[in-house]
Parts: C-alpha cells; structure tokens; sequence
C-alpha cells in the first residue's frame, strides 16, 4: 500500500478573514504580487488566484475588490510573458 501527502488545505472564516485582510492591507500592486509571492511559496494548498476566485464565488469579497486583485496578478503574467517573448 502507497500513501501520498496531501498538501496543507487551509480553509475556514478565520483563515478566508485573514487572507482578505492582509490583501486589503495592500496599498499598491507592488505590495499585492509581493504577498502573492509569499502566499504561493509557503502555503501549500492553493495559490493566490485560485483562492481570489474561491473568495468571490463565495461571496465573501466584492467584485470589485476581487477584480482588482485578479488583475493586478494576470497583467504581472502577461509582462513576465511577454519579456520572455521578446527575448
């Protein structure tokens, strides 16, 4: 018999305050990509973008709010990708 583990799963109201908390605790879209970094390497459940959609399809954050983030984390993409491209 073969076990895998599982990565860390991090649900629940106070961990889903906490992480919206510390978003809107970012001034700039500097601060937002530097938590994102943060958050995607040492927390082992999602990452950042997957979580966003989680918070928005569970009502627990605006629209708005949730856009701004998803933005600023997709339009970092496409710069990296298109650097890539250029190169």
């Amino acid at each position: 018999m073969t076990t895998t583990n599982k990565p860390l799963t991090i649900n629940g109201t106070n961990t889903n305050d906490a992480l919206i908390d510390q978003l809107r605790a970012c001034k700039n879209s500097d601060e937002i990509l530097k938590f994102e970094k943060w958050f995607n390497s040492n927390i082992e459940s999602d990452k950042l973008y997957k979580r966003i959609c989680q918070l928005l399809k569970n009502r627990s954050i605006s629209r708005a709010l949730g856009s701004k983030w998803l933005l600023t984390l997709m339009e970092d993409r496409e710069n990296t990708i298109s650097k890539l491209s250029i190169q």
